[in-house]
């Protein structure tokens, strides 16, 4: 496993589908299925904190100099 905080977005999100995945077969013996809890938290966090990011990001791309938007349409249109 790979550090949580070196992953990029896409990475991340398959492997937290991959932990739930595990998490939802319950296969998998208590001592391993709180340590993939544990990752699987670090990897949500990181898939926010990433989102989150972009979300900033594409709000400063549309809106002007006076902090108008510039006719684009809005993030949840």
């Amino acid at each position: 496993m790979s550090d949580v905080d070196q992953m990029s977005f896409e990475d991340a999100i398959k492997e937290l589908e991959v932990v739930v995945g595990q998490l939802e077969r319950g296969d998998v013996a208590l001592d391993q299925s709180i340590a993939l809890y544990e990752r699987g938290a670090k990897l949500k966090a990181l898939c926010e904190a990433k989102l989150k990011e972009a979300e900033e990001k594409v709000a400063r791309i549309t809106l002007g100099e006076n902090g108008q938007p510039t006719g684009t349409a809005p993030l949840d249109a």
